[in-house]
């Protein structure tokens, strides 16, 4: 990858994002590349959609992986408008793409009215201290279909 697709690329999310106002959406941009060219893009459709989840990186991820036929990214590129949130950066390492040139950062989103701030903090709480209430009831199923997993021959680690 050349510093010149990166520019190029980087650029592309951009003119997504930008792209994506017009139509609506929020103001983010995503593209995925592999092997040096684009093989996927989106821009924000959160509203479009009525889908919260329905941020550019997600978009452009799920566009990727249907078109390889895997879930695996390892070996993709994102480029995105802006660096990824929080759900975005969870989705970029289940993914396994290895790499992320964003433009705009966290900050400038958070001055634009995005302010990821209080979710980053929540990750690191125990979630018995988190804003939201989050109920632990121990099921001895539950952990039997992990043990299930752990013996089944045909599974695709992930």
């Amino acid at each position: 990858m050349t510093m010149t697709d990166d520019k190029k690329f980087l650029r592309r999310a951009v003119e997504l994002a930008a792209s994506g106002i017009k139509h609506g959406g929020g103001p983010f941009g995503a593209v995925v590349s592999e092997n040096g060219r684009i093989i996927a893009e989106s821009n924000n459709k959160v509203v479009l959609n009525s889908d919260p989840t329905a941020h550019a990186e997600v978009l452009a991820i799920r566009e990727a992986a249907g078109i390889l036929g895997s879930h695996d990214l390892s070996g993709c590129v994102l480029y995105t408008s802006c660096e990824p949130c929080p759900m975005c950066l969870g989705a970029i390492y289940w993914s396994g793409i290895e790499r992320v040139v964003f433009a705009s950062d966290r900050h400038d989103a958070a001055a634009a009215g995005f302010n990821d701030e209080m979710i980053y903090n929540e990750i690191a709480l125990d979630p018995s201290e988190r804003n939201i209430t989050f109920l632990h009831l121990e099921d001895s199923e539950a952990k039997e279909v992990f043990r299930r997993w752990e013996e089944f021959d045909g599974k695709v680690k992930y």
